[in-house]
């Protein structure tokens, strides 16, 4: 445990201390997610004191009504009581196609676009889908940082992976890199955010270009993670079929699978739904082992009828019509989802400017060389600590958050803040701890 010799800490140190010592946690730096927020629950339940909370990616916006009112009328209809189809109901896999098409300006046919129970499934699925195509390709190459649990879903199926840390491989010496892991033959996906969780990177075209060059002269799969779709806001992706489109590996290779939340981007996290989206190529390929195993070598086909059927037997009825009306209204123009969530663009740049005015370093700062935008999450450190021990001593002012190694990234120094859960009226206290936390421990 970190010893804070500071007593005047705007949370009891003593509560803070016996909190930390209960949880069993031998390193509250390297805790997940889910434990920060458990420790911190038990803090403010003793205290009464309210935390800065950064720890969680959970939306901060009310969820459109276009969409629970549609999962309400879709309940009085009684869908409730019937199972879905499991590759979904048909008008969604409809708007499902022309959302790609409006917002990513890719073609895809409706037999590849498929709701599931949040992408977390969907990346579930992948994983297991994939480690069946070969005998010697059976990892997965995490381009880091990334979602931690992610590689928890590898490390529960038992499958093997490979990491590194994109910091400094951005632009033409992500080729390079690429061709380091993917030359040993063993690679059968890779898999990144973008925008990226935790960094807020954002791959640029020359990225994205190489990456599915690679995935081309390596036949890998290329699962992109588009978590925070649209939330890159220092360009504007929000007017249906006009440029400029979310970027993606799709246009650059046919090896594609699209993770599409509709979490974040549409405030729906509760509801548990996304969209699995393959691309054609890869839906009609067919694998000689998936016909040994299976008795039919397509892969789309034992993707929906083998492995998303035998995890949910469908997603659930009411929430794919809650997702098939917010996306035919976005698709139709009369809702604009972007506009309701700028406001995290606008969070993060005073948040970044409190945590830099006190003494803090952004450890993400650029896309190659241009500014990293202002969204969702950020990353910051402070001089003299390592990303665990900020961790923990931030706990003592009110803050908390996760270390950045938890996430992949060999920037030991550094933490992840999102934004989401830091309302407008919580600054004035964020700032005063963070005045607090640098008078404290400032050389």
């Amino acid at each position: 445990m970190l010893d804070i010799k500071v007593k005047n800490t705007p949370i009891n140190k003593a509560v803070v201390e016996r909190k930390m010592k209960e949880s069993g946690l031998k390193n509250i730096g390297t805790a997940s997610i889910r434990e920060i927020v458990k420790l911190v629950n038990e803090i403010e339940t003793e205290t009464g004191d309210k935390f800065i909370r950064m720890e969680m990616g959970v939306p901060g916006l009310m969820p459109p009504e276009i969409g629970t009112n549609a999962e309400i009328e879709a309940l009085k209809k009684g869908v409730a009581s019937k199972y879905p189809m499991i590759d979904g109901v048909p008008q969604l896999k409809d708007e499902i196609v022309k959302f790609v098409k409006n917002f990513l300006n890719i073609e895809v046919d409706r037999n590849g676009c498929i709701p599931t129970v949040g992408s977390m499934q969907g990346g579930f699925a992948t994983f297991l889908m994939t480690s069946k195509l070969s005998k010697t390709k059976n990892k997965t190459l995490f381009i880091d940082p990334g979602f931690p649990v992610q590689k928890q879903q590898c490390d529960v199926l038992d499958l093997k992976y490979e990491t590194f840390d994109v910091y400094n491989y951005r632009g033409e010496a992500l080729r390079g890199k690429l061709e380091e892991y993917l030359s040993t033959g063993e690679i059968a996906t890779i898999l990144y955010s973008n925008p990226n969780n935790p960094s807020w990177i954002c791959f640029t075209d020359t990225e994205l270009k190489i990456i599915g060059e690679m995935a081309n002269k390596y036949d890998v799969i290329v699962v992109e993670d588009l978590a925070y779709f649209a939330m890159d806001f220092r360009k504007d992706y929000s007017k249906p079929g006009e440029p400029p489109y979310q970027p993606t590996v799709a246009n650059y290779t046919d090896n594609w699978i699209l993770l599409i939340s509709s979490s974040k981007s549409f405030s729906y996290a509760g509801q548990r739904i996304g969209m699995l989206v393959i691309s054609d190529k890869l839906y009609k390929k067919e694998y000689p082992a998936l016909g040994e195993k299976f008795g039919n070598p397509l892969f789309g086909y034992n993707m929906i009828y083998k492995i998303l059927y035998s995890l949910s037997s469908g997603t659930a009825h009411s929430a794919q019509y809650g997702l098939y009306a917010m996306l035919k209204a976005e698709n139709e123009g009369t809702y604009n989802f972007v506009d309701d969530i700028k406001i995290y663009g606008k969070r993060a740049a005073v948040m970044k400017k409190l945590f830099t005015d006190n003494g803090f370093k952004i450890v993400y700062d650029k896309d190659e060389d241009k500014p990293l935008a202002d969204g969702f999450y950020f990353t910051i450190s402070y001089p003299g600590f390592t990303g665990d021990e900020l961790i923990e001593a931030l706990i003592y002012y009110g803050i908390s958050a996760i270390s950045l190694k938890i996430t992949g990234s060999k920037r030991l120094e550094g933490i992840r803040a999102c934004v989401s859960q830091t309302s407008e009226d919580q600054f004035a206290d964020l700032e005063y701890r963070l005045k607090k936390f640098h008078e404290h421990h400032s050389a």
